[in-house]
């Protein structure tokens, strides 16, 4: 393939993976744009194979089969609820790739000729001491929050005494180690400010609670974005600084759109450890009252509104299926039913909206929190599927609750509200709940795919 070629081929993925972008925007575009990905993907993949100076042997075609491999066999054995988990172990492989690349790049000698030479030089070396700095920090931050989502690491915040100064010490050191390394220390400041940020990286997240967890996975893809984007310029190609920058540019806009619905600073997710209580939380009166499927189906036959906010819970279960036979059910027999959607509900954003449209439930009742928080007062039945921070009355009523300020579905002021949950625990947040205990609030326990598989027959 010529150089222009393959220039050619790098416009036309460029064109596609913006395409791809905007196809997300919403849920009737998103697979037209998910192809988009694919196909700009494939592109670029074979125009760098089979471009000049790259010369195809048995590593490469070996490297290609064992990576396509991988992927197909985790793309069939993983679920919905593994998604989010799947995605921070996917951003810590680009930013170990990046560490690797730069690492590399320090240790092949690069002539450099010219009036600019030294200018190049210099520039190519903060070019390596950035891609490392951002590539490691994204790796173990990554690596922190699969972790977290996959329940092998405590899902509650670390915070250890003075973490923000021990953060700015490290990276106070960085800066240092960057200078020496500028000025011919030697490659030991450099492999001495990886390990720093591995160090700052896992530390960053792991002082971020769970509730506010998918902020982190958007915030994480931000990272990779300019960890390939550094990447790029290592390797001098133009199309992977494109797309980091498509990704890191689109990532960070993501994470402050749900900083704004959460209520944080975009700052303070940078510097992790956000989210932490500010003193002793609000007692909570009152008891939890159970439910049975019998009272449930004869609420939901009597509402003419209802309402459902699905979460995590719905997720894990794998109840989508049996909440969209409930709906068709019940706007079968006229009932106005809607979805009400947090931003951050899940553990992804937009999680809630892929398992929904799965299951066929139809984009126009699927509402988002602006959208629909001002229906619930006229609205007969709430039905609450494992979801807890985002109804969660205590950030409106608790100044001192870790979510203290953040917009929530408002799901008490409607007349019943019933929660599927499996038990009377917090959940993974381990924020307590106080709409559990208030008098119009029923608990239906039980395995949400379940609960809503029994109340199928008794909708009539």
């Amino acid at each position: 393939m010529t150089p222009e070629l393959q220039t050619a081929a790098y416009i036309a993925a460029t064109v596609l993976f913006i395409l791809s972008l905007g196809g997300l925007k919403d849920q009737e575009s998103a697979k037209r744009g998910v192809w988009f990905g694919i196909t700009g993907m494939a592109i670029a993949v074979l125009a760098t194979i089979f471009g000049p100076g790259v010369a195809i042997g048995a590593t490469l075609i070996i490297s290609i089969a064992i990576g396509a491999l991988i992927g197909v066999i985790v793309a069939q054995r993983v679920e919905m609820t593994g998604m989010p988990q799947l995605v921070a172990l996917l951003h810590s492989f680009v930013g170990l790739a990046a560490v690797f690349i730069g690492l590399n790049s320090d240790l092949v000698p690069h002539e450099f000729a010219g009036a600019d030479a030294g200018a190049e030089k210099i520039i190519h070396e903060i070019e390596i001491f950035l891609g490392v700095f951002i590539g490691a920090i994204t790796f173990t931050g990554s690596l922190v929050a699969y972790g977290k989502l996959s329940g092998r690491i405590n899902g509650k915040a670390l915070i250890l005494p003075g973490r923000h100064m021990w953060n700015g010490l490290m990276v106070l050191a960085s800066l240092v180690l960057l200078i020496m390394y500028m000025n011919h220390a030697g490659p030991w400041t450099l492999y001495l400010m990886t390990a720093l940020a591995f160090i700052i990286g896992a530390h960053l997240v792991w002082a971020i609670g769970g509730a506010d967890m998918p902020v982190v996975v958007s915030m994480l893809n931000s990272y990779s974005g300019w960890a390939a984007a550094a990447t790029g310029f290592l390797l001098g190609n133009d199309l992977l600084i494109v797309t980091g920058a498509l990704v890191g540019s689109s990532g960070a806009i993501l994470s402050y759109i749900m900083c704004v619905a959460m209520n944080r600073k975009f700052l303070a997710v940078i510097l992790g450890g956000f989210g932490g209580p500010k003193g002793p939380a609000m007692e909570i009166e009152g008891e939890m009252v159970a439910i049975d499927a019998d009272g449930v189906a004869s609420a939901l036959n009597e509402a003419q509104s209802v309402i459902i906010v699905p979460g995590y819970g719905m997720a894990v279960a794998q109840a989508q299926q049996s909440v969209a036979e409930l709906t068709r059910k019940l706007r079968a027999k006229g009932k106005n039913v809607r979805f009400g959607i947090h931003p951050v509900a899940g553990r992804l954003p937009g999680h809630m909206n892929v398992l929904l449209a799965e299951a066929k439930v139809p984009y126009d009742i699927v509402l988002e929190m602006d959208e629909i928080n001002e229906d619930f007062p006229e609205t007969d039945v709430v039905i609450v599927i494992g979801s807890n921070d985002i109804v969660n009355p205590a950030a409106q009523e608790d100044p001192n609750s870790p979510i203290a300020g953040m917009p929530v579905l408002e799901v008490w002021k409607a007349k019943q509200v019933f929660v599927s949950k499996r038990g009377q625990g917090t959940g993974y947040s381990g924020i307590e709940n106080p709409l559990f205990y208030k008098e119009n609030t029923r608990m239906f326990y039980g395995d949400a795919k379940a609960s809503m598989d029994s109340l199928l027959p008794m909708i009539d």
